[in-house]
């Protein structure tokens, strides 16, 4: 996969896991938003599981308390939400 389609795909998948678990809503201000979401997308970019994630996602349509367990990014928005993981 080129680099371009796996940058496309990988921020839409953690765009739809950040509103799924509703950590969209709840994003820290100023420069730590900056510096948190790249790294958020790099561990989302280096993840080996996109089509679990995508799998995940179409199961959890409506929603949910928090991501799975196999996301790299999911204590963050744990906290973020203020819900512990798993």
């Amino acid at each position: 996969m080129g680099l371009m389609k796996r940058l496309d795909e990988r921020a839409g998948l953690m765009g739809r896991m950040m509103r799924t678990v509703g950590a969209d809503d709840t994003l820290p201000s100023g420069m730590i938003l900056e510096s948190t979401m790249r790294t958020a997308a790099a561990r989302c970019m280096g993840c080996e599981r996109p089509q679990d994630c995508a799998n995940w996602l179409e199961e959890h349509a409506d929603g949910a308390a928090h991501a799975p367990g196999f996301c790299p990014n999911g204590e963050l928005f744990a906290a973020w939400t203020g819900r512990s993981g798993n």
